[in-house]
């Protein structure tokens, strides 16, 4: 018999998987924040945008995109050993919005990808999960030539609680966007945290 190290294996951590949705308007970039950031080959349904499309997916702000997304895009990023985020990037326009019910089932919280040129598109979004409470963050994606504005001044105009998160980012870069989903799965343990707290009391 063989002495020395224990032959013996570590038991693997199973890790936790959350589930966190990234919504916004159209063309906000939903597709490139699932993209950057996940480590297996994202899953998109996209289609090419339509002239006989265009009266009502307007590309007033966007107007080189071609594709639009009319399912969900899906990724996945391990955070952690211990903690895995599977991502789904939901539609911008209103016709794919009765997707929006199923895709929010089990969702841990929520990225609502804001573009300072077209700040009204996720009016819509902040208002589904608030209706939820669906905990979210607002990610304010630093289009090159958009003007930028602080934090306060995107809460102010977005009439959100005091305790939402408002963060800057740039949804092509991962670390600019793993910043946000960390951001998002903190805002949303501690919301937890205090409803378990109410509970008690």
């Amino acid at each position: 018999m063989a002495f020395g190290r224990s032959s013996r294996r570590t038991p693997s951590i199973e890790p936790v998987t959350l589930k966190i949705l990234v919504a916004g308007g159209f063309g906000v970039g939903k597709t490139t924040l699932v993209g950057a950031v996940s480590e297996i080959r994202p899953l998109r349904t996209e289609e090419r945008l339509s002239e006989a499309g265009r009266p009502v997916d307007s590309v007033e702000g966007v107007e080189q995109k071609s594709t639009t997304t009319v399912a969900m895009d899906f990724g996945r990023i391990t955070l952690r050993e211990d903690l895995v985020l599977y991502l789904f990037g939901t539609p911008g326009q209103d016709r794919f919005w009765f997707l929006w019910d199923e895709l929010a089932q089990g969702a841990l919280g929520a990225v609502v990808l804001a573009d300072t040129r077209r700040l009204e598109d996720c009016f819509a979004a902040v208002d589904y999960f608030e209706r939820r409470s669906i905990p979210f963050t607002i990610a304010v994606n630093c289009f090159d030539g958009a003007d930028r504005y602080p934090g306060d001044s995107i809460r102010s105009a977005l009439d959100l609680d005091p305790g939402v998160p408002v963060m800057m980012c740039d949804a092509r870069d991962r670390e600019s966007v793993k910043a946000v989903l960390i951001a998002v799965v903190e805002h949303a343990m501690a919301q937890a945290g205090r409803a378990r707290e109410h509970a008690t009391t």
